[in-house]
């Protein structure tokens, strides 16, 4: 029998091969980029190369968990957060924390020997695929439920334990005591009657824009009954960013509904 010259290439093997490259480059993307948003963008890529894997190597339970808890819920969440909240660059950039550099070196040194003697034992050692792991508890799902509820029934109860005590911490250390009393609707009108009473400001709502007047942008302002422009009606980032129109361009199609209007009327009177 001759040897076969072209090696078996698999579906896993395939997989890896693409995969694998695309996990490292959004792995050092995600440790590179200076924006916390494209860093965890880049990590919700690492995980989804990571759940394709999965996938490719017969592990339908840690695929499924793998994109919709990690991937879907944790990733998402965290990106939104980051969004929302905002990182200054300037602050990203100070040691709040003494030795927090050095720690954060040797990490990543204990991590980088770690992660070289588990690949150098692979080499060595004979390993066994999660087909043969699967075979041996008939399937992946009852396989992970006896590694999980029979050997390492200690550190998964372990480990949800602290989860919770984290969860239960960062709800102590987000609830903040109010420092004043709220105010319902009678303090907050008696202190706008108040506010109008020392400095003279008006205790109503401010006035609308002029969208609904002639324009379809909320960067027009409403004219007050003298022609003027009311700046209260526009809101103060917008004035600063764009300014104010001009006052002439804005009353010119109401001076000329008015004096066609008059002129109408006053053709009106002298056929009378």
């Amino acid at each position: 029998m001759t040897a076969l010259l072209v090696p078996l290439v698999t579906g896993d093997a395939v997989a890896f091969w693409i995969c694998g490259p695309l996990m490292v480059a959004a792995a050092l993307a995600m440790v590179l980029f200076r924006k916390a948003v494209y860093s965890a963008l880049a990590l919700a890529g690492v995980m989804v190369n990571l759940a394709i894997i999965y996938a490719s190597q017969d592990a339908p339970f840690l695929f499924v968990v793998q994109i919709i808890v990690y991937t879907g819920a944790v990733m998402m969440l965290f990106l939104f957060v980051v969004m929302l909240v905002g990182v200054d660059s300037k602050d990203s950039m100070v040691e709040r924390i003494q030795g927090h550099t050095v720690a954060s070196v040797l990490a990543a040194v204990g991590a980088f020997i770690l992660l070289a003697a588990y690949v150098g034992n692979s080499l060595v050692s004979k390993t066994t695929g999660v087909g043969e792991a699967n075979a041996q508890y008939g399937g992946n799902v009852q396989g992970l439920a006896a590694l999980l509820f029979g050997k390492y029934v200690l550190a998964f109860e372990a480990t949800s334990a602290l989860l919770i005590t984290a969860a239960v911490g960062a709800m102590v250390l987000a609830y903040a005591e109010r420092l004043t009393p709220r105010l319902n609707q009678r303090a907050r009108a008696k202190a706008r009657i108040a506010e109008y009473a020392a400095n003279g400001v008006h205790p109503g709502p401010r006035p609308s824009s002029g969208v609904y007047a002639r324009h379809n942008a909320i960067t027009s302002p409403a004219l007050l009954p003298d022609g003027t422009v009311s700046q209260d009606s526009v809101s103060s980032v917008l004035i600063t960013r764009i300014g104010l129109p001009d006052v002439d361009a804005l009353a010119a199609p109401t001076k000329k509904a008015f004096a066609a209007m008059e002129a109408a009327q006053g053709a009106d009177e002298e056929d009378v």
